[in-house]
């Protein structure tokens, strides 16, 4: 039974983290280029 809770919260962290990188991306960030697309004109966006 400890398992399988110890599983539901590292499945429910990841799904979160995952979710914050897709919003991230969707507004125009990116770790790639430090957060802010703007000094270096999107380039990560275009791969």
């Amino acid at each position: 039974m400890g398992t399988a809770i110890v599983l539901l919260v590292l499945t429910g962290i990841v799904g979160l983290a995952i979710r914050s990188m897709v919003k991230d991306k969707k507004a125009g960030k990116s770790l790639q280029c430090g957060q802010d697309c703007s000094h270096c004109g999107g380039c990560c966006h275009k791969q």
